[in-house]
């Protein structure tokens, strides 16, 4: 049999339990000549999958109303028609919140674990970490001396970033949510400051860290860390815009939020690039990233966190806690 996680109904605003139905259904069958069967060992929970709940255009449908949530795994080969994958292989997949996934062939990618986790395919090696790789790297393209600030700086993505930036011999600012994150944006992943960004006096605590401008803002949040990013934003500045997460839940736009006017003009005076991205833009730079990634995760160069949770049951749970920021590192279910 095969356990999953179904979505019941569409959020007005934060998803509840209610929102997700957990059934148990009939193992799926190989019928295609590409059809590959997995069996989910690990799951990515991640903030897009909260835009995927909602029926609205996007980048990607939205889930359907008793289809299987959308997510990335890790999981081994059970059954194949294709030559390429072997029962037994570790595969990086598609296969969302569940513990069997038919998968074609050319959308699986295998996972040498050889010094690392298999998990690391599900954040610093997967999608997560490419993702911060293209935006950081192919969009703000960082300089030395430049101030990069990173929202969501101790999340899966930026965390990343911010040692990308810094070994790009930047100085990194730090956004994260509370003392403890900003503590480990500066004690574990190398930034040189950190700001609380629920601090009321968020925008004058950046200006403090910011002395000379911001030339490149990784944005992951949105709201009034945006409002406060804005006015520091040097002539020139790239902001490669990667997630909103403070807009995810919103049933109504914020009123209080930068109005589109200002920021388009600032675009225009202060000549700045603005580019929001999804990381399937880039996927010609994958095997690029892993060749220069791979080795400094094995050694231990590049570091990260993982927040592993017990149990396919804990997803939705899990998932509604990510969008609060309970999470410390990346988020994934092991799937029992």
């Amino acid at each position: 049999m095969n356990r999953q996680w179904q979505l019941a109904r569409r959020p007005a605003a934060e998803p509840t339990i209610d929102d997700f139905k957990f059934a148990t259904v009939d193992r799926p069958q190989l019928r295609a000549a590409d059809d590959v069967l997995i069996r989910n060992r690990f799951l990515s929970l991640d903030p897009y999958m909260r835009w995927r709940m909602n029926d609205a255009k996007s980048y990607a449908p939205p889930v359907g109303l008793g289809e299987v949530m959308v997510g990335a795994t890790v999981g081994e080969v059970v059954a194949s028609n294709d030559g390429g994958f072997a029962p037994g292989d570790l595969v990086l997949a598609g296969g969302g919140w569940q513990d069997y996934a038919i998968v074609k062939a050319a959308a699986l990618r295998k996972c040498d674990a050889a010094g690392v986790s298999p998990t690391a395919y599900l954040g610093v090696l997967g999608s997560p970490g490419f993702t911060a790789y293209a935006g950081l790297m192919k969009i703000g393209e960082p300089k030395p001396g430049e101030t990069v600030v990173v929202g969501a700086a101790t999340g899966g993505v930026g965390s990343l970033v911010v040692q990308l930036a810094k070994s790009a011999g930047c100085r990194v600012v730090a956004i994260a949510g509370g003392a403890e994150k900003c503590a480990l944006a500066v004690e574990r992943f190398g930034a040189d400051a950190a700001v609380d960004h629920r601090d009321p006096q968020l925008a004058e605590k950046l200006a403090a860290a910011c002395p000379n401008g911001i030339d490149v803002y990784f944005e992951n949040i949105g709201g009034r860390v945006l409002d406060a990013v804005i006015p520091l934003l040097n002539p020139f500045a790239r902001v490669p815009v990667c997630g909103l997460i403070s807009q995810y839940n919103s049933a109504q736009p914020d009123t209080n939020e930068t109005p589109l006017a200002k920021l388009m003009q600032d675009t225009l005076v202060k000549r700045l690039l603005v580019r929001g991205f999804i990381v399937t833009d880039y996927l010609a730079y994958r095997d690029e990233f892993l060749a220069e990634a791979a080795p400094k995760v094995r050694s231990g160069a590049l570091v990260f966190m993982e927040d592993i949770v017990d149990g396919l049951e804990q997803a939705p749970g899990a998932f509604i806690g990510l969008l609060k920021g309970q999470n410390k590192g990346k988020l994934i279910i092991r799937i029992d």
